[in-house]
């Protein structure tokens, strides 16, 4: 289990050892954050604690990982150690930095870190206390230490090879629109990586916004990848974000193993490789 409903929060939080992250990301966050969080909730920034901004997206795209030294550090300030239980939510229906907070935790060898499905919405309708101003100050915990990002994760030349291997899946996230280059919003080309299918993050929720259950999306993702291993699946969207989203809801589903394309469509649309545009 890696995503839990609102309603079960609570019964995590009883434990002393909990702790509740309020992740989110675009330049606003910090503003975002101050105007409604839950009450006790402490705050990271997928632009400043979750990626290393290069001045160059073509050099790892537009989140590049922040080493793991860095990323210890960051755990520590915010008093998590390896006993603690870590509950994350975003305002984006778990899609955004709550995801990317949860990847980056795994990868890290954290046992306990859970996504709320809904995130602020559904915590908010559970009846948890909205409340405003800065985040509470934690009793800070020595740094996380690890050495490397446990979980897989690739770089271009290692998508590329896998684009040309039948026995390889590779999943972009996208919404369709961008996938088959009818408009870029965000990055300087519109389409996609040769050869990968789209799978956008959004069939991940039902329409109200909460993650399937995870026989859905076993069943959704086992038809999808076929006989292939779940470690033989690449998984990007634009900078390595709402990529997450897909690789909790493969986990969610027990298929485990699968990559993250961190450099994504803004990296590779930056270095000269093939675009695809179409279906």
């Amino acid at each position: 289990m890696e995503i839990i409903k609102a309603a079960d929060v609570r019964q995590f939080l009883e434990d002393q050892k909990s702790v509740i992250v309020d992740a989110r990301g675009g330049p606003d966050a910090f503003e975002r954050f101050r105007s409604a969080h839950i009450e006790n909730a402490l705050f990271v920034n997928l632009e400043t604690d979750l990626s290393v901004k290069s001045d160059n997206a073509a050099d790892g795209g537009r989140h590049p990982l922040p080493a793991p030294v860095t990323f210890g550090e960051l755990l520590g300030n915010l008093g998590i150690t390896p006993e603690s239980t870590v509950i994350a939510y975003d305002d984006k229906k778990g899609a955004n930095a709550a995801a990317r907070f949860w990847w980056m935790l795994k990868a890290a060898g954290h046992k306990k870190v859970y996504v709320v499905s809904g995130g602020i919405e559904a915590l908010q309708k559970a009846g948890f206390r909205i409340t405003k101003g800065a985040a509470p100050q934690p009793a800070a915990a020595p740094p996380y230490n690890f050495v490397d990002y446990q979980l897989r994760y690739v770089d271009a030349d290692e998508v590329a090879d896998a684009t040309e291997n039948p026995d390889f899946l590779v999943i972009d996230v996208r919404e369709n629109y961008r996938f088959v280059g009818e408009s870029e919003p965000i990055d300087l080309v519109a389409g996609h990586i040769p050869g990968a299918v789209n799978i956008p993050f959004a069939g991940n929720l039902d329409k109200d916004g909460n993650f399937l259950s995870s026989s859905e999306l076993a069943e959704k993702y086992k038809s999808a990848l076929g006989t292939r291993d779940p470690k033989h699946v690449i998984v990007h969207c634009g900078s390595g974000v709402t990529a997450c989203h897909t690789l909790l809801a493969l986990a969610d589903a027990g298929l485990e193993g699968a990559a993250l394309y961190v450099g994504s469509w803004s990296e590779w649309s930056r270095n000269d490789r093939p675009v695809a545009t179409g279906n």
